[in-house]
């Protein structure tokens, strides 16, 4: 019997990576040895999820795997993150690591910059969820007992009234043709806080709701604000 493959996997804190986790976690092919987040170097929070470091690091403890954060600075440009993740490919290199787990379900562009970056390094890139129906999955990540918060929306397209609340059928029927289940668009975005990965339940609590605004650069040059709101959710 071969030894199981051993990946890194990219973990956000959200439904998807957790499902992907739980995937990867059942299939006797690959051991996930590692996660890794990247954060601003200036907020230390998870991109548009807007989630601290420390709740990531809470929900590392509870599964019981090493977590490497990788830090991008203020910019946020794509050649800042490509920085940030070929250091880190050449650190899991070392350590005889090889391919990366990502919960991406069906942005086709996405997975080939991914693959590509990768490829430039010699890494393989592996995607439990992908092409699988967003609306079974979101049933079965509900089903199995996972439980999120929803943390960030596009408040074009999700109720405002969703924010901080749990992900469960009532939010899938009030999206229903209005947003992807599964969010794969973003239009929102979760904090898994417990389910059978967990050991235990991460206490949380929702301390208020934020807006802010985004410069998002249009075809013809110009460059149009979009906003988006968050939950802020921290450790009871």
């Amino acid at each position: 019997m071969m030894n199981p493959i051993p990946i890194s996997l990219s973990w956000s804190g959200g439904k998807d990576s957790a499902f992907a986790l739980y995937l990867l976690k059942n299939n006797p092919s690959y051991q996930v040895v590692r996660l890794h987040t990247t954060f601003s170097e200036t907020t230390s929070r998870v991109g548009m999820h807007g989630i601290r470091e420390e709740l990531i690091q809470a929900q590392a403890d509870e599964l019981g795997i090493p977590l490497d954060k990788l830090y991008y600075p203020a910019s946020g440009d794509n050649q800042a993150y490509e920085n940030a993740i070929n250091q880190y490919l050449e650190r899991l290199s070392l350590e005889g690591i090889h391919q990366l787990g990502y919960g991406d379900i069906f942005l086709e562009d996405l997975r080939k910059y991914r693959e590509s970056q990768l490829a430039q390094k010699g890494f393989q890139a592996v995607f439990p969820l992908w092409k699988r129906s967003t609306p079974q999955l979101a049933r079965e990540f509900i089903e199995e007992g996972f439980k999120t918060l929803i943390c960030a929306i596009d408040p074009e397209l999700v109720p405002k009234s969703f924010l901080g609340e749990v992900f469960d059928f009532q939010f899938l029927k009030a999206i229903d043709g209005k947003a992807d289940p599964c969010g794969e668009n973003g239009e929102f975005h979760t904090f898994c806080f417990e389910g059978p990965i967990f050991k235990n339940p991460l206490p949380v609590h929702v301390e208020g709701r934020v807006e802010q605004l985004y410069k998002i650069p249009l075809e013809n040059g110009e460059v149009a604000q979009k906003a988006f709101s968050f939950a802020e959710i921290s450790l009871a």
